[in-house]
């Protein structure tokens, strides 16, 4: 349980939160963004997910406004990879990738 205690706050406070909290190999995630570029006011967001630590099956996803910031559904490929990495990026090219360290959450099996 406290594994999943620490993810679910690891970013909160930098709006970022994905659901499930701890995702499995082949299953869907929903990413909510409301982090420094949507404060900035960013209206088009990409979230570019890869797996693992070196961001296989890299991917730029779309994201959609809402009334809390911006939302994606991201289809997770089934994977031995124990790790998701996600940064953001807004249509100027400016980047929100956690000060180099990037957004990242366990996945299970």
């Amino acid at each position: 349980m406290q594994k999943i205690s620490k993810n679910l706050n690891k970013y909160v406070s930098k709006g970022v939160t994905i659901s499930p909290v701890v995702p499995s190999s082949g299953e869907k995630v929903t990413v909510n963004y409301d982090g420094l570029l949507s404060k900035c006011g960013a209206s088009d967001i990409l979230v570019r997910v890869g797996l693992g630590d070196n961001w296989e099956h890299q991917y730029d996803y779309r994201m959609k406004k809402t009334e809390t910031g911006h939302q994606a559904n991201i289809p997770l490929p089934v994977t031995q990879h124990k790790t998701i990495n996600m940064c953001f990026k807004d249509s100027a090219n400016n980047w929100d990738n956690n000060s180099g360290s990037n957004y990242v959450f366990e996945i299970t099996q």
